[in-house]
């Protein structure tokens, strides 16, 4: 399984020779083994990639992402039959119990929350209110605690005057983020054998998505903490660079101290396999600390 993020900013060739993925510019031509990428993000409209080299980084088990006009992204690919996908995991995730699904969502909920007062806490933020709110948590989150956190933690971590859906940069780099997160967590569900579309919380009839959106929630603070942290007017190149290095970033997950990509990796098979045998233990714990590792880009060209 690849571990690098390979990103494409400016007019190049991407095609595939001798398990390399070849990337050729006016000034170079780069050569990475493709075993080693994890995610090809095609951050500009000005690059060719051939049907050989799509094929291939998807039956490796890589992502492939196209940005649109506006540096966001737009796309991804899948890998339509994955060889460890089976009737019967399929049927089972169809079928999941809503009490199931409420005891794992519940579990999600408390995890975001806590993360996001560690978030909040370390940018010298008061959290007494948020920490209210966590007790207040149902089974299921009945009462909608996420939705109210989340109104009070933005305003508190950015300014009072924040609101999630209007256009702004800090909006356009927390979409932008959340993207790069949720095409992670969509690989590894695919990669175990489960369908994206299902979800445990999200029922979305227009998204392709809603269990990578259900799964991905206790990572999203990482993303606001680090946005918090910088000062732009724009989503501009190096932002978005620094957004995608966050999956390098060191944190613990259930006690273990890894990076966050292989977090991911703990987190979907830790939800999807309680989800098939409930008789296991359960449990979601993040932990974040402040390193930020330089080394999750190969190279941008």
């Amino acid at each position: 399984m690849g571990w690098r993020t390979v990103v494409i900013s400016q007019h190049a060739k991407v095609s595939y020779s001798g398990r390399k993925i070849v990337v050729q510019t006016k000034d170079a031509t780069h050569q990475v083994p493709i075993d080693d990428v994890q995610i090809l993000l095609v951050a500009t409209t000005q690059a060719v990639i051939t049907a050989s080299a799509i094929t291939e980084l998807s039956e490796s088990g890589a992502k492939v992402i196209f940005t649109g006009r506006d540096g966001n992204p737009s796309c991804e690919t899948m890998t339509d039959y994955p060889g460890n996908r089976s009737l019967g995991s399929i049927k089972k995730q169809v079928e999941w119990p809503t009490e199931l699904r409420g005891m794992v969502w519940t579990e999600i909920v408390k995890a975001k929350i806590a993360m996001q007062i560690q978030c909040t806490r370390q940018l010298g933020k008061e959290v007494t209110t948020l920490e209210k709110e966590v007790r207040a948590i149902e089974f299921d989150d009945l009462s909608n605690r996420e939705a109210v956190v989340a109104r009070k933690y933005f305003q508190l971590i950015f300014d009072k005057t924040f609101v999630r859906t209007e256009f702004n940069p800090i909006n356009a780099a927390l979409n932008y983020g959340y993207s790069i997160l949720l095409s992670a967590v969509n690989r590894e569900i695919v990669c175990n054998g489960y369908l994206t579309q299902f979800g445990i919380h999200h029922h979305s009839g227009v998204s392709d998505f809603n269990l990578g959106s259900d799964l991905m929630e206790p990572f999203r603070p990482i993303f606001d903490y680090w946005i918090a942290h910088q000062r732009f007017n724009e989503l501009t190149t190096d932002i978005k660079f620094g957004l995608i290095e966050l999956l390098n970033i060191e944190l613990q997950y259930n006690g273990q101290t890894t990076i966050l990509r292989n977090a991911l990796t703990k987190h979907v098979q830790n939800c999807l396999n309680f989800m098939a045998n409930p008789k296991n233990e359960f449990e979601v714990r993040v932990v974040m600390t402040n390193e930020v590792p330089n080394n999750a880009i190969i190279g941008h060209v």
